[in-house]
C-alpha cells in the first residue's frame, strides 16, 4: 500500500491501471484488480476534469416543477410524453408515446419515419 500511495503522490492522474504498470515496472508485480482494491480502501482515485452537467448557466431560464407536491388521484389529470429517435436502414424513425400517470397506461403510441407526426391514434 505504501508503493500505492508512493506513486499516488508522485502521479495524482494515474488511476489502477497506469498506477498497476508503474508497479511493475519498479518491479512488483500485482493484479491490477487488487490495486483497484486497495485504492478504494485507501480512498484514492485518479483525478481527472469530470463532467460539469448539472451545472446550469445564470443567462438559461429555470422552470419551476409545477407538479411537485400535486396529488394525481383520478385518471386523465396528468400526462406525460417522450419522442424517441429510432435509426434502421438508413433512415430515422420517430416513436412517440403518451402515458396517463394515474394508471400508467398508453393513452397515444405512434410512429413516423418522417419528423412531423400529424396525428396519433
Amino acid at each position: 500500500m505504501s508503493m500505492i500511495d508512493e506513486i499516488y503522490t508522485e502521479f495524482p492522474y494515474y488511476g489502477s491501471p497506469r498506477i498497476t504498470a508503474e508497479l511493475h515496472r519498479r518491479k512488483r508485480i500485482i493484479n491490477h484488480k487488487r490495486v483497484e482494491r486497495l485504492m478504494t480502501l485507501m480512498g484514492i482515485q485518479a483525478l481527472y476534469p469530470r463532467p460539469r452537467t448539472s451545472i446550469a448557466k445564470p443567462q438559461h431560464l429555470k422552470y419551476p416543477y409545477l407538479l411537485r407536491g400535486l396529488p394525481i388521484v383520478k385518471p386523465d389529470q396528468i400526462w406525460g410524453t417522450d419522442i424517441t429517435y429510432i435509426r434502421a436502414q438508413g433512415t430515422w424513425f420517430y416513436l412517440v408515446a403518451i402515458l396517463d400517470w394515474f394508471s400508467r397506461l398508453f393513452n397515444g403510441l405512434g410512429w413516423s419515419h418522417v419528423a412531423l407526426i400529424s396525428s396519433i391514434p
